[in-house]
């Protein structure tokens, strides 16, 4: 049993684009954190990519059904969704400094991983292999095929 989750940008596309080659996968996954109550964890740095894709990749319906029903998600306990603050924001550029040999991940994934590292998340709702490549033991989800 996962007792938390960070949900990445993919994770949360993936799972409100039908069209997603792994859709049913995650959907799957998403509806079984729900079930287990699992503390699932996202980051406005996260959200602000997720809300971008939104509109870019699907209709203006299904982009603002997506978008509002994820917002109200993070009203509930189950929910969290952390600031990058002038902190996690610092600690996000030391790690950029300390992976400097990975110049592909993005600054919004090494924000989350500074959260997953402060928040001892160890799961990772997402299909990028950065988390992985940075050896801070984190671990994929769904499992990769």
């Amino acid at each position: 049993m996962v007792n938390s989750i960070l949900i990445d940008t993919w994770g949360w596309l993936t799972l409100n684009d039908a069209g997603e080659r792994r859709h049913q996968q995650v959907a799957t996954l998403y509806r079984t954190l729900l079930k287990q109550k699992t503390l699932i964890y996202t980051t406005t740095f996260v959200l602000d990519e997720t809300f971008t894709l939104f509109f870019k990749r699907l209709n203006a319906y299904q982009a603002q059904k997506a978008m509002l029903q994820l917002s109200a998600a993070f009203s509930t306990d189950q929910f969290q969704l952390i600031q990058i603050d002038e902190t996690r924001f610092s600690q996000a550029q030391t790690l950029r400094l300390k992976y400097l040999d990975k110049p592909q991940i993005s600054f919004t994934d090494l924000t989350s991983m500074a959260v997953m590292q402060e928040f001892g998340i160890l799961h990772v709702l997402t299909e990028d292999a950065h988390f992985i490549q940075v050896g801070l033991e984190f671990q994929r989800l769904p499992a990769q095929s």
